[in-house]
């Protein structure tokens, strides 16, 4: 919801011109469980006036059936705890936006969840932020899951970081209390990189003190309201404009006499003129025009959407990325890269994922989890997978030279999804950290080998009368499943062939009877039968 303002009533078009130019914060809540984040929101739309009268009038209805802040008050973390699940448990479970403008600013929230069982939704809602608010309960200070969200912001790239010390009321409003609470938490943030700008707000979000309104109860407090931070925190430096980035999208070609190259800068500034190169090709040339739907523009910088002409006939297509000749990303087959976990089936290495960078898609698979991220206690252990929510250091191997910068340095070309290729499903979120060292490419293992075909190394024999018939069948039905399998009917072979198969990571399917792990006469089995079996044996999955 948007500010009152007059110009709604006399000048719409002004307004709205107005409006459009204002500046965009996009920031999260996070913290501990009922830390009182949802109840901080709804206390900043309400006392901002940002609140129509018949959400107020709904409000105030379902906090007589679900409200948690006794009778005659209004439970204001209902504007955002929408999910039925959320409000019979009071806590939130979804990451939930709510949008609202002042004269100043624009501003997005997104309300994340505290519990460790969402972490990956906390890592969601921080993705696209700017600023982060995390809440701390003034009776218990700094607690573990303060210290895993602040890591995540960390990691995530958020710069700028409030931390409301919220309760203050049931502290009696203790300023020993705020700088005890502020000093154990600028105490641990000196060891997490980027955490540089930090506001530490005593508040009561219940009661209304220092989120909108100066508090009367706490006059030892000097510094700003929550909302005055939040509006006056400087954010435009955040963007790199120095590294021109502009994945290519989509090629527009409605006519014989154009041809432009669509899509959303990542980072920098790009300019009419400027000599290009274009990625991973390595073909040059110079920037003719920028076209967007109002006219050309002599400049376009990030985050703009524009659409790119060269002066010259070069081939780029979806995928491809633009740059300054002068300021080239990476180029490699293989990246280091933070990975958050996101769904219940653990992250295989060996296994192939589809990755998508910016709008390039490719196959490729973790060789190498250099160690796994406890996100309580930020210590580094040894780890084979990592599991839903989990953070974890991974080496990556592409199937094809890919174009990045590292996160730090542009999230735009630095961030990337991993998704499973049989589900489309989006399984994780990865933010590299640069190419790959050689020595982190481990050697091929048997289990490396396992996760890449989905199957375990294995012979079988085949008896029967019409045992070889079977075997091209079912080595046909295996081979289409995605399974490395190869047939032996010579006998010379099979003791001999047999070993070096499995170590492959082969199934092996004779004909000639040997020591085979698994044995089947196609007289009494099927081929669906004998491929059952050999499912419910977790020879392949």
């Amino acid at each position: 919801m948007s500010h009152q303002s007059d110009l709604i009533s006399s000048d719409i078009d002004a307004y709205l011109a107005q409006h459009e130019r204002k500046e965009l914060l996009r920031f999260l809540t996070c913290g501990n469980v009922d830390d009182g984040k949802s109840t901080l929101i709804g206390r900043l739309l309400y006392d901002s006036k940002m609140i129509y009268e018949d959400q107020l009038a709904a409000v105030q209805a379902d906090s007589v059936k679900s409200g948690t802040t006794g009778a005659g008050k209004i439970d204001l973390a209902l504007l955002v705890d929408g999910l039925q699940a959320e409000r019979e448990q009071g806590i939130t479970i979804d990451v939930a936006y709510r949008y609202f403008s002042t004269t100043t600013r624009k501003f997005i929230i997104a309300d994340t969840p505290g519990h460790e069982q969402y972490t990956r939704n906390m890592a969601t809602g921080a993705s696209t932020c700017d600023l982060a608010v995390i809440l701390i309960d003034a009776r218990y200070g700094v607690q573990t899951q303060t210290k895993r969200h602040s890591f995540i912001a960390s990691l995530l790239g958020i710069k700028h970081i409030i931390i409301a010390i919220n309760k203050m009321d049931l502290m009696d409003y203790s300023e020993e209390t705020y700088e005890s609470i502020k000093a154990d938490y600028l105490d641990f943030i000196k060891d997490l990189d980027g955490l540089n700008d930090v506001h530490a707000i005593p508040l009561s979000a219940l009661d209304g003190d220092n989120v909108v309104n100066r508090s009367e109860n706490m006059s030892w407090y000097t510094g700003k309201t929550m909302m005055e931070t939040l509006e006056t925190v400087e954010i435009s430096g955040d963007n790199n404009f120095d590294d021109a980035r502009f994945p290519v999208q989509y090629v527009n070609r409605p006519n014989l006499d154009f041809r432009g190259f669509c899509g959303t800068i990542a980072s920098g500034i790009f300019h009419k003129g400027d000599s290009i190169t274009v990625l991973p090709s390595g073909k040059t040339s110079k920037i003719e025009s920028i076209v967007t739907f109002d006219g050309e523009l002599e400049e376009a910088f990030a985050p703009m959407a524009v659409t790119l002409t060269t002066t010259s006939e070069i081939d780029i297509s979806r995928g491809d990325m633009i740059v300054k000749s002068d300021n080239l990303p990476l180029v490699a087959d293989k990246f280091d890269a933070h990975i958050v976990w996101m769904t219940e089936a653990g992250l295989s290495a060996g296994k192939q994922y589809t990755l998508k960078l910016a709008t390039r898609s490719v196959t490729g698979s973790v060789v190498n989890i250099q160690h796994r991220i406890d996100v309580n206690t930020l210590e580094h252990h040894d780890a084979t997978s990592l599991e839903l929510n989990e953070i974890g250091l991974c080496s990556f191997s592409i199937n094809a030279p890919v174009v990045f910068d590292a996160y730090s340095k542009s999230k735009g070309t630095g961030s990337f999804i991993i998704i499973d290729r049989l589900t489309n499903v989006t399984v994780g979120a990865g933010m590299i950290t640069g190419i790959a060292s050689d020595a982190d490419l481990t050697t091929v293992s048997i289990a490396d080998r396992a996760a890449r075909f989905s199957q375990k190394a294995a012979s079988i024999t085949l008896l029967g009368t019409n045992a070889e018939a079977i075997a091209y069948q079912l080595e046909r039905k295996l081979f289409d499943n995605g399974h490395a399998v190869v047939v032996i009917t010579e006998s010379k072979q099979i003791e001999s062939a047999i070993h070096p198969v499995k170590q492959a990571g082969l199934i092996a399917i004779s004909t000639i009877k040997s020591s085979a792990d698994l044995t089947f006469n196609t007289d009494s089995d099927s081929l669906d039968a004998i491929h059952l079996a050999l499912k419910e044996q977790n020879i392949i999955h």
